[in-house]
């Protein structure tokens, strides 16, 4: 395999670890993060990855302390607020997957504003997955499955056609999935679309990951030969 890979999905993991390895709170771990998050746009546009999906926030990181969880949602509206015309001008489009309407007021409006000024670049597809869990994902789907049914407008389904009620439903499924901190599990996490995805773990912290970390991912991607339950000579 010598093809970059179209649709590269991130765990980013070990924010909180990083922070406190220096003796600082959790939050300063996320901020940090952000650093990372930038060094991986900047590279996967660079270099002609398509799709880029980044963990953001799952459906369980509710549980954690109120300060972590109000400081991540400020620390994503003020992102998002701020880098939005620089993602605009370098042709990165914006796209939001999860349980939106859980979220603040004020981030769902950010999220709607950043998308609507990024909805025509095509350079790069930024995927965030905030609130989103991969259970629930499906869990909706099959809900609206069953009303597409109640409604006579479906009379049978198949693959594509329970793929078109997820959330990526116009997104191609990851071909490259890499997760940070050492952790081996993929914590909910677009578990219907990363049925042939290849898994690269690296002990690296989030904060720390470079463009040379994700390079060595992709890489190590392109010597996999992918055979998609099939043989390959």
């Amino acid at each position: 395999m010598d093809s970059l890979p179209k649709h590269i999905a991130i765990i980013m993991d070990g924010n909180g670890r990083w922070a406190q390895q220096r003796g600082l709170p959790r939050l300063e771990g996320h901020f940090a993060g952000v650093g990372a998050v930038r060094r991986v746009v900047e590279a996967c546009r660079d270099i002609g990855v398509p799709y880029l999906t980044l963990y953001t926030f799952s459906t369980e990181n509710w549980r954690r302390p109120k300060e972590e969880v109000e400081g991540l949602m400020l620390l994503l509206r003020e992102q998002l607020r701020s880098q939005t015309p620089e993602l605009k001008e370098k042709g990165v489009r914006v796209i939001v997957i999860g349980k939106r309407e859980e979220l603040p007021l004020e981030l769902q409006e950010q999220i709607r504003q950043s998308e609507e000024e990024t909805a025509s670049n095509s350079d790069l597809h930024l995927i965030l997955a905030i609130n989103y869990g991969g259970r629930a994902e499906i869990i909706q789907a099959c809900k609206k499955i069953i009303q597409a049914v109640k409604k006579g407008e479906l009379d049978d389904i198949d693959e594509n056609i329970f793929s078109a009620y997820l959330y990526t439903k116009d997104l191609p499924d990851p071909d490259l999935l890499i997760r940070t901190a050492g952790e081996k599990r993929v914590s909910n996490f677009l578990l219907w679309q990363i049925a042939y995805t290849e898994f690269y773990i690296t002990d690296t912290l989030w904060p720390d990951f470079t463009k040379e970390d994700l390079l060595l991912a992709i890489e190590e991607y392109k010597r996999r030969k992918r055979k998609f339950g099939g043989l390959v000579e």
